[in-house]
């Protein structure tokens, strides 16, 4: 088959996609046997010509007259195969199970694809099963009541269940594994049209009943999940994993061991620093979450096209070199979604976003943020971790001691001001947002550099710094605060038999990339148990 790339028609779509595809070959409609459309995006770069963007495969009578003909279009070639391939299969006598900790997206593809080769993994949760999760996580956003052990960062679906469900990434991907993952999310009940559009996402009902047909797949398979199985301790020997010690004092033997546990383990990272794993700090971001009324991001995106369904609530992506020589960038931005709760210990406030799948809340949230480097918390490699804590114990102080968030209106910010009432922008946070002066809940340089990019992104999207609009804080999760440095073979640097994975392990940012990761250790932890 032949792939056409950037493929452009007009929004209202007066021409048919189909004859467009003829005229771009250059063939007749008898000489076009079908098509089918592998991406589908826009360009509204200009706002009031928005253009539909496609890529297609295409099969026709003569692909390769076609190919010789068209060999000087750059947007024409071969369909790539972007088929799984399984690198190897258990033996049929399996001497030893892998163990996975963790069932976020990382730790959840590790073992379906280590359960679809037949090497039958145990995987280990520290916290419960996704619906009885749900509900805990439910109950500190609508009660105030905190586990420790079951919440937004905690439990089946990782971090990413509690999220926008965002299912794209700016990863290399030579190996088509994110399509691999598409596919499995398709086949456990998400939407077909995560495969075609480019920015696919899902939302946290829909994630839900995923993740719960990824595990039923993975068990079906000889695969065993575990929940409210925390891992306190690795049993390390002469170099080698030789098996895990649970909270319950049981112990796991095991000598290939996938660390998939997300970026809010601290106690784990603390267990493994203190075992002589080797590892590294690494930067991250710190900021707040910002809110406005998705209609005003809608028209400042689309124009008199606000409001088409074929282009949905709008996002953005915004970046602002400061003069204090730090970068503010908009994160995980969130269309039409929430701002929630996000901590995982106890006098702790933490804001993420998410969104269903639907998008259509009244606001836009997303994170903006700014980057720090290991010079800004110098110490062990652990410091980092300390830097988030001190950051997330002074906002829960600012909040008032009940997990309500500290906020500000945009304008009282940028003037210096505490603020005492909302404006037009009601935010969506819940236990719910207290109002104060949000100038000490980060370090100045980083305050500076936000009151210096708010009224820069509003020249690229008018509005953006409203006074109205409502910050809240802090955003300190944007990524982990270490790497555990592996090797070419996916293993630790010092620990053989130990595979760190995912975001949890500086690997991987977001649900996509984090399940690729997976895929990837889980080959090569398949490989050289096949040895």
């Amino acid at each position: 088959m032949l792939r056409i790339t950037e493929l452009k028609l007009p929004l209202a779509h007066p021409e048919n996609l189909k004859t467009s595809i003829l005229e771009r070959l250059g063939i007749s409609a008898e000489q076009l046997i079908k098509y089918t459309i592998f991406r589908q995006g826009f360009d509204a770069r200009k706002r009031n010509a928005i253009l539909l963007v496609y890529t297609v495969d295409v099969e026709t009578t003569n692909e390769t007259e076609l190919l010789n003909g068209l060999a000087d279009d750059p947007h024409i070639s071969l369909t790539p195969n972007n088929a799984y391939h399984f690198v190897t299969q258990a033996p049929k006598k399996l001497t030893q199970r892998p163990v996975i900790i963790g069932t976020g997206p990382c730790g959840l593809f590790a073992g379906l694809i280590l359960a679809q080769m037949g090497y039958r993994p145990i995987i280990l949760e520290r916290g419960k099963e996704v619906r009885e999760r749900t509900k805990d996580t439910f109950g500190l956003w609508r009660k105030g009541v905190f586990n420790p052990e079951s919440n937004v960062q905690f439990g089946e679906g990782g971090a990413g269940t509690f999220s926008d469900g965002k299912l794209y990434t700016q990863i290399k991907d030579p190996n088509h594994y994110g399509r691999k993952v598409l596919t499995e999310f398709v086949k456990a009940g998400a939407p077909d049209e995560i495969l075609s559009v480019s920015k696919p996402h899902i939302g946290t009902f829909k994630l839900v009943t995923v993740v719960e047909q990824i595990r039923a797949t993975i068990e079906s398979l000889g695969g065993e999940i575990r929940f409210q199985s925390r891992v306190d301790d690795i049993d390390i020997d002469n170099g080698q994993v030789r098996g895990v010690v649970l909270a319950s004092g049981e112990t796991i033997p095991c000598e290939h061991l996938v660390l998939a546990v997300g970026h809010s383990a601290r106690d784990t990272f603390k267990m493994l620093y203190d075992r002589g794993v080797y590892i590294e700090a690494k930067p991250f971001s710190i900021g707040f979450r910002i809110e406005h009324p998705q209609s005003l991001i809608d028209t400042c995106r689309f124009g008199s096209h606000a409001g088409d369904p074929l282009l949905g609530a709008a996002d953005y992506k915004l970046v602002h070199h400061c003069s204090n020589g730090r970068s503010v960038y908009s994160f995980c931005m969130c269309p039409g979604g929430t701002v929630v709760a996000a901590t995982s210990e106890a006098g702790h406030v933490v804001t993420n976003g998410m969104s269903q799948y639907s998008r259509n809340e009244r606001n836009a949230n997303s994170g903006i943020v700014v980057g720090i480097t290991p010079e800004d918390y110098p110490g062990s490699p652990l410091a980092g971790i300390a830097f988030q804590r001190k950051l997330e114990a002074a906002a829960f102080k600012l909040g008032g001691d009940t997990y309500e968030a500290p906020g500000q209106l945009v304008g009282d910010f940028l003037a210096e001001r505490p603020s005492s009432k909302l404006g037009t922008v009601q935010p969506s946070y819940t236990p719910g947002v207290h109002l104060c002066d949000l100038s000490s809940a980060l370090p100045d340089y980083a305050i500076a550099a936000i009151r210096e990019a708010l009224p820069a992104f509003d020249k690229k999207i008018k509005g953006f710094a409203m006074h109205d609009a409502v910050l809240t804080g802090v955003e300190t999760r944007t990524s982990s605060p270490i790497r555990i440095k592996r090797n070419e073979s996916y293993q630790s640097m010092n620990i053989k038999g130990l595979y760190p994975a995912g975001e949890g392990a500086g690997y991987a940012g977001g649900i996509l990339s984090a399940a690729v990761d997976g895929i990837k250790v889980a080959e090569a932890l398949a490989l050289d148990m096949h040895k």
